[in-house]
């Protein structure tokens, strides 16, 4: 796998699933870092670059990525790299020639603003691609939606099991504000703070992800955004337990029923500032209510969104190539 940035630890997240749970095995190479979320690295360019003394003989980084490549039967790039990307002094398109290519889009800003130009290429290039949520299928045809996964047995991503603190924390973990609804988000909580006293809200951001994952494990609500899908973000927080708002609309829910083969989702759906308002009064109100939905999110994760079941996608999609 080759990347830029690791988009939201995906990357590394699917490396270390087809390595536990296939029998095939799988490296990331990463040129970048955005947003200091933190994430672990396999192979990353800047720090082999850094490792490398002026004893030129001292390039054991670049002679591993140059085997890798060399031997690897898929390259699978993610994001917006492709063939024209370097690793350091390697070009990857040396090395391609005989290889399976696939390509995986996660919602980057100059996909979603120009998908014709991208349907365009792969096209031209007789490329699968993957798409990493349900409502990229609607910018790329005739792609394969392969969804995200978290482990769900690992301990941030476990149920919080310490007692209430006294308030209601509502938090949101948004990359970028701008896109998440979180102006919405930080003035209806000012009202529901006021209005309740015992309620707070929580936007986190700027934050490594090992810490955004210990907050949002210690909050009481979660909230994605509400542009009709649903982030990473969400999975982690139905993976712990968390109620979780999102504006999630049809095409969407009958993507995840189709995928999970759920018949509800765990989702609890608000698709304006008003429903965001009413749901989240109902789940203010009844800690009850708090408990059982959060308690159906977890179960939705452990029963139909594992690792295993996300990979299986995956699985089918390289034997097909």
């Amino acid at each position: 796998m080759i990347t830029e940035n690791d988009p939201a630890g995906m990357g590394i997240a699917f490396t270390h699933a087809i390595n536990r749970h296939s029998k095939h095995t799988c490296r990331l190479i990463t040129t970048a870092i955005r947003y200091n979320f933190d994430f672990e690295k396999d192979l990353h360019i800047p720090d082999i670059l850094t490792q490398i003394t002026t004893d030129a003989t001292d390039s054991a980084g670049f002679d591993e990525i140059e085997q890798l490549l060399r031997d690897a039967d898929i390259i699978h790039f993610h994001m917006l790299a492709d063939d024209s990307i370097s690793l350091g002094p390697i070009k990857v398109k040396d090395y391609l020639p005989g290889k399976t290519i696939l390509h995986h889009h996660h919602g980057h800003p100059d996909f979603r603003a120009h998908p014709e130009k991208y349907r365009q290429k792969y096209r031209r290039l007789k490329r699968k691609v993957l798409v990493s949520t349900p409502d990229l299928l609607q910018l790329m045809p005739g792609a394969v939606w392969q969804p995200n996964l978290v482990p769900v047995d690992a301990p941030p991503y476990l149920p919080f099991k310490g007692g209430e603190n006294g308030k209601v924390r509502i938090c949101q973990a948004p990359t970028r504000k701008d896109l998440k609804n979180t102006t919405e988000f930080e003035t209806l909580m000012t009202l529901l703070e006021r209005k309740y006293g015992n309620v707070e809200g929580v936007v986190i951001e700027n934050t490594l992800h090992e810490e955004c994952l210990r907050i949002k494990q210690a909050c009481d609500i979660h909230f994605d955004h509400m542009q009709g899908y649903y982030g990473v973000s969400s999975l982690e927080s139905l993976s712990q337990g968390k109620p979780v708002i999102a504006g999630m609309d049809e095409w969407n829910t009958r993507c995840i029923k189709e995928f999970t083969g759920a018949d509800k989702i765990p989702w609890v759906v608000a698709k304006n500032r008003d429903e965001l308002q009413d749901r989240l009064e109902e789940l203010i109100e009844n800690s009850d209510h708090r408990k059982n939905t959060g308690a159906r999110g977890r179960h939705f994760m452990e029963k139909y969104w594992t690792e295993q079941h996300a990979l299986e996608i995956l699985m089918e999609t390289y034997n097909a190539l």
